[in-house]
């Protein structure tokens, strides 16, 4: 059964997409089981897959010991992202060619995945659904657009990236195994992976997640309103340590700003209750370095609050939001004259 109709079933009996406060869970010994089979075979995954769940009690403890071992025992293949990238940019414009096009080519992904071990981020959605329904979870792969602060998207690029919705005691979840088992280093030496697991993307806050990934079939956002595809290109890029402290860039909708000098600049979060906000900073940079400033902070309400900053010089400043030293959201704000 499809998704879309899965979602209708459930919508009105638990509410929508659900995720998992990573500060009060304790997936110590799931962890330590994924680690454990360390460099184990995907030759029999039935057999990985049992041996990575039998001892753990709860759905999710389970599908984080899968998760785990996906994102610390698979590489990413940047040779097959560019192969994939110029497949999908051929039939970007074919919406229901590309689906039945993607559906078709991840078992071939996974060939070579079993084998090498390496793969793009199709091999890992399609890694990740496979194993979860064999620990008997729902999940679907999930195509559409992933934005980073080092890629530059519009509406007329092809889509880049894949992930996965996973069902886990009668809630939907989100999950990008590919974003959270390390990344893509370009240098001299040529494009490498450099493995750094992260579990920002394990079972993330929806609605942030939606902030740098965008599917091609809405229902997949498990948002009752999501955005559109070109509110999702112009809105501000967001960075790891939005889902780590769960601080989501709420106003203005769109990362380029045109502001006036001299006259009050507002910047609307999102941010967990009881977080300390004499921790915000704007870390501005015209072509230098970037500048710490101190904003001055008002909370709207319990969760919500502005950062207040006024531009005394002209120009075009990238414009950083951060929280204890992290970057959280980058805005590209203008300044001009009265």
């Amino acid at each position: 059964m499809r998704l879309a109709s899965l979602l209708l079933l459930f919508y009105h009996a638990i509410g929508l997409g659900q995720f998992v406060n990573l500060k009060e869970s304790d997936f110590s010994k799931a962890d330590s089981i994924a680690f454990s089979y360390k460099g184990h075979s995907l030759k029999n995954l039935p057999v990985l897959t049992y041996e990575l769940t039998k001892d753990l009690p709860t759905d999710i403890e389970k599908f984080r010991a899968i998760f785990t071992w996906v994102c610390t025992n698979i590489e990413n293949d940047y040779q097959s992202y560019l192969k994939t990238r110029k497949k999908r940019k051929k039939i970007q414009k074919d919406r229901a060619g590309f689906l039945e096009w993607n559906q078709s080519f991840t078992p071939k992904v996974f060939e070579k995945l079993v084998s090498e071990k390496r793969t793009a981020c199709t091999g890992y959605a399609y890694l990740i659904k496979e194993m979860a329904n064999l620990a008997g979870f729902e999940s679907e792969i999930v195509n559409g657009y992933g934005r980073t602060p080092t890629l530059l998207l519009s509406e007329n690029n092809p889509p880049n990236h894949s992930w996965n919705t996973v069902q886990l005691d009668g809630q939907w979840y989100l999950c990008d195994a590919t974003w959270a088992a390390g990344r893509i280093m370009l240098d001299a030496e040529g494009p490498h992976f450099e493995p750094d697991y992260d579990d920002v993307y394990f079972l993330p806050n929806p609605e942030l997640f939606a902030k740098n990934h965008y599917p091609l079939e809405p229902e997949f956002s498990l948002l009752e309103e999501p955005p559109t595809l070109s509110d999702f290109m112009e809105a501000p890029v967001i960075y790891k340590a939005s889902f780590r402290f769960c601080i989501a860039p709420n106003l203005p909708k769109k990362m380029h700003l045109e502001v006036l000098r001299d006259v009050n600049t507002s910047f609307e979060l999102k941010i967990p209750e009881g977080l300390d906000v004499k921790k915000f900073r704007l870390a501005l940079n015209n072509g230098g370095k970037d500048v710490e400033v101190q904003p001055k902070i008002t909370l709207l309400e319990p969760g919500k609050i502005h950062m207040n900053y006024t531009f005394n010089r002209t120009g075009l400043y990238d414009t950083h939001i951060v929280f204890e030293g992290d970057k959280i959201a980058t805005y590209v704000v203008k300044v001009r004259r009265n």
